[in-house]
C-alpha cells in the first residue's frame, strides 16, 4: 500500500516568501542593538527571487522568482538601505500583464504548446551580484547579466559586457583574483550536445577571452573552481532531456535526471590560455556550490564544496516555493584532490558531516589556501525535510574545528560574507540577513568573525520583509574590485 505524504503545517520560514518582496527607497536603518564597527565601511548587496507568485499564481519552483536586490550601506554618518526588483523585461511585461507569460527552471510558458517551441525563459535576475567599478550586476545562469546602477540599484538594461552574443549565457558564480583583477566565468549553452563556454574579464568585467567545448549531452553545471593556475568544472551525473525543454512539453527542472552510472566528469583549464589540461571521472555527486580550491605544496588541487550524494535536491528545492517541504536533502562539506595534470581524483575527505550550503572563504583568498570556510547550515536538532537552513558557522581547517553561530529558534539567516575589517587587517566581520520568523521581520546582523557564538556586535532593522536569497556580496568603500 502506498504511502500518503500528510499534509504539513507552515513552518516560520515560509513567512518570507508568502508575498512578494516590498520594495522601499533609500531609508536610514536603525540600529537595533551594539553599534557598527568603525572599520566596517562600504555596502552589502544581497540577490534573490522576491515574488514567488505572479498575477495570483503561485510559481512551481523557488528558482523562478523574480530577483530583487537589497544594498545596505555602512557609512561614517549612517546605515542606510534600499531594495528593489530588478526590472527585467520579463517582469515588467508580466506585470503589465496581469498574468504568466514566460516559463522557467521550475515551469512551462502558459498557453497552447504550439505556442512554447523555442519560446525563451524568462531572465529572473535572481541569483547573484557583482559590483564592477561603474555598476552592479544582477547575475542568472541562463542569459545575460542586468546592469544597475550601484547606488540606486535602478535598472540600466542587459549587459554583453562587450564579449556575449546574444545566445551566450554568463553563470552567477564568476570569480575573481584579487590581486590581478581577473574574472573568470562561464555560461552552458542549452544544446543536445551542450557548449561550455568560459570567460576571462578584466576588473571592470570586459570580456576579452574566450573559449569553447563539447559537453556531451546537457547537463546542469551551476558553479566552477578557480584554483591556483587552473579552472576546474565538475560536471555531476545530471543530464535533461533537452528536447521536451525546446518542445514546450516539459520545463527544465522536470526534464533533469538523476544518471549515476555517468559519474563526475571533471574537467581542467589552464586559466592564462583558456585550453584544457586533463579531464577525468570519478564517483557520481551532485553540487550547486563549491567553497573554494587552491594549488598545495606538491602541485595538486585541493577543492571544497557542498555535495549531495544524489539529486534529491532538485525535489526540496522544488517544494520550498509552496512554504512546504517534505523531501531530505543532505549536503556535506567535502574535500577533493586531484592531479590537475590528469583529473585524477587522489582522494575524497568529508571535513563535516553537517547538512550545509553556501560555503565561501574571504574574497582575497579566492583561489588561494584559506584557513576558514564560511557555511550556512542547519541546526542539529532541525528536520531537514521540513526546514530551510536556520544557523551558519565557520570551519577551521588548521585546528579541524567548527564554531557555530546561536541564532535564535525561527531566525534564518542568508549565507554568511566574511569581511575583512579596513582598519585592522586581523579583524574580520561576518555579515547576514536574518528573517525572524517570530516577529515577522528582516535585520542585517553584524558578528565578529572570532566570536560567531556570541551575540552579534549589531543588528540593523530592516523596513520590510526580505525574502530568502540566495547571494550576496560586500564591496570595501573606495575599493576597486581588484584591490
Amino acid at each position: 500500500m502506498a504511502t500518503t505524504i500528510q499534509p504539513l503545517t507552515h513552518k516560520k520560514w515560509a513567512g518570507a516568501i508568502v508575498q512578494p518582496g516590498k520594495e522601499f527607497p533609500l531609508t536610514p536603518l536603525p540600529i537595533l542593538s551594539g553599534q557598527v564597527p568603525e572599520g566596517l565601511r562600504g555596502t552589502l548587496y544581497r540577490n534573490g527571487p522576491a515574488r514567488s507568485q505572479s498575477a495570483g499564481i503561485n510559481l512551481a519552483n523557488w528558482f523562478d522568482g523574480d530577483g530583487a536586490i537589497l544594498a545596505v550601506n555602512f557609512t561614517d554618518a549612517d546605515a542606510t538601505g534600499v531594495y528593489r526588483f530588478v526590472q527585467t523585461a520579463g517582469y515588467q511585461a508580466e506585470t503589465a500583464a496581469g498574468k504568466l507569460l514566460y516559463g522557467g527552471y521550475g515551469m512551462i510558458a502558459p498557453g497552447p504548446i504550439w505556442n512554447r517551441w523555442l519560446k525563451p525563459f524568462k531572465n529572473v535576475a535572481n541569483t547573484s551580484v557583482l559590483p564592477l567599478p561603474d555598476k552592479l550586476l544582477a547575475l542568472w545562469e541562463g542569459g545575460h547579466p542586468h546592469s544597475l546602477d550601484l547606488q540606486t540599484l535602478e535598472t540600466r538594461g542587459l549587459d554583453n559586457l562587450d564579449g556575449l552574443n546574444q545566445k551566450l549565457p554568463y553563470s552567477a558564480h564568476p570569480k575573481v583574483d584579487y590581486q590581478t583583477g581577473e574574472i573568470f566565468n562561464f555560461g552552458v549553452s542549452p544544446e543536445l550536445n551542450a557548449t561550455l563556454n568560459v570567460y576571462k574579464s578584466d576588473f571592470t568585467g570586459k570580456i576579452f577571452q574566450k573559449a569553447k567545448f563539447k559537453l556531451q549531452g546537457f547537463p546542469l553545471i551551476h558553479d566552477f573552481v578557480l584554483a591556483g593556475k587552473y579552472l576546474i568544472f565538475f560536471v555531476p551525473a545530471v543530464r535533461s532531456n533537452l528536447f521536451s525543454v525546446l518542445a514546450g512539453i516539459s520545463c527544465l527542472g522536470d526534464s533533469l535526471q538523476w544518471k549515476p552510472e555517468l559519474g563526475t566528469q571533471i574537467l581542467v583549464f589552464d586559466r592564462e590560455t583558456l585550453t584544457l589540461v586533463s579531464r577525468g571521472e570519478t564517483e557520481p555527486w551532485y553540487q550547486w556550490h563549491f567553497a573554494n580550491g587552491y594549488v598545495d605544496a606538491t602541485g595538486d588541487v585541493v577543492v571544497d564544496f557542498a555535495r549531495y550524494q544524489d539529486f534529491q535536491t532538485n525535489q526540496y528545492l522544488r517544494e520550498v516555493a509552496t512554504g512546504k517541504t517534505h523531501t531530505p536533502a543532505k549536503s556535506t562539506l567535502t574535500r577533493v584532490h586531484l592531479q590537475p595534470q590528469t583529473a585524477k581524483v587522489i582522494s575524497i575527505q568529508q571535513l563535516l558531516d553537517r547538512s550545509c550550503e553556501f560555503p565561501n572563504v574571504p574574497k582575497p583568498n579566492v583561489g588561494k589556501v584559506s584557513r576558514y570556510t564560511y557555511i550556512s547550515l542547519y541546526r542539529e536538532d532541525t528536520d531537514i525535510s521540513q526546514e530551510i537552513i536556520d544557523t551558519f558557522g565557520r570551519f577551521d581547517h588548521k585546528t579541524e574545528t567548527f564554531t557555530e553561530a546561536n541564532l535564535p529558534e525561527n531566525c534564518y539567516p542568508s549565507e554568511p560574507l566574511p569581511v575583512q575589517d579596513a582598519q585592522n587587517p586581523a579583524q574580520s566581520w561576518v555579515l547576514t540577513v536574518v528573517y525572524d520568523g517570530n516577529s515577522h521581520s528582516s535585520e542585517v546582523w553584524v558578528f565578529d568573525s572570532d566570536r560567531l557564538d556570541a551575540e552579534p556586535v549589531c543588528r540593523l532593522g530592516l523596513p520590510s520583509v526580505i525574502p530568502h536569497s540566495f547571494h550576496g556580496y560586500f564591496q570595501t568603500a573606495n575599493k576597486l574590485l581588484c584591490t
